[in-house]
């Protein structure tokens, strides 16, 4: 047995069937495909899933200090694949209002959603309410996500209903003034990182 180094062409062929067994065991553990995987941990998916371009989740009721029960509910996202256009997001949100039994509901179907940061707009169209004159209209929602201290903003904070709002374009809401009651805001807001 020699102790000498190998020769170049033996080195050569080592580290080619070193790189070929490598390879057979990245495709052996992912399933035989390559996967994007979610690096910075914002993402909603498991450990070799596709990071979404961005999405606003989760629920919470507003503080009031009347005791009205206002609750916002957000589920929606914007496909990896749509990245360029924040007006292919899908999902929906929902709303309401009540005060001693009194007030209403909706739901909307999103057709925007911008975030950055931890702040959110989502857009949506009316599908479903209990308030007269709702349904078919477009309104926005603005979610700051900070943990437990959550604060939202709507598009027809200048109107006080938005029945009373004019047609809003995609996209489009208010500062986010109002205040998450505690212990109730879970919002979650993915970043989107789009390519300029």
């Amino acid at each position: 047995m020699s102790l000498a180094a190998p020769s170049p062409r033996r080195r050569s062929r080592a580290a080619v069937v070193g790189a070929a067994l490598l390879i057979a065991t990245a495709v052996a553990i992912t399933g035989g495909s390559a996967v994007a995987t979610d690096t910075d941990g914002a993402g909603a998916g498991d450990r070799g899933t596709t990071r979404e371009a961005a999405a606003l989740t989760g629920s919470a009721k507003l503080y009031r200090s009347l005791g009205d029960d206002i609750t916002f509910t957000f589920d929606a996202h914007l496909a990896a694949k749509d990245n360029g256009d924040p007006t292919k997001a899908t999902g929906t949100f929902r709303f309401s209002h009540y005060l001693n039994g009194d007030g209403a509901s909706a739901d909307a179907t999103v057709d925007c959603l911008l975030t950055g940061g931890k702040v959110a707009v989502v857009s949506g169209v009316i599908t479903k309410s209990g308030l007269p004159g709702a349904e078919g209209l477009r309104v926005g929602v603005t979610v700051h996500d900070v943990g437990g201290k959550d604060r939202l903003g709507y598009s027809w904070a200048s109107t006080g209903n938005p029945v009373e709002q004019p047609q809003l374009p995609k996209c489009v809401s208010s500062a986010p003034f109002e205040k998450v009651k505690a212990g109730t805001g879970d919002f979650k807001v993915l970043p989107w990182e789009p390519e300029f």
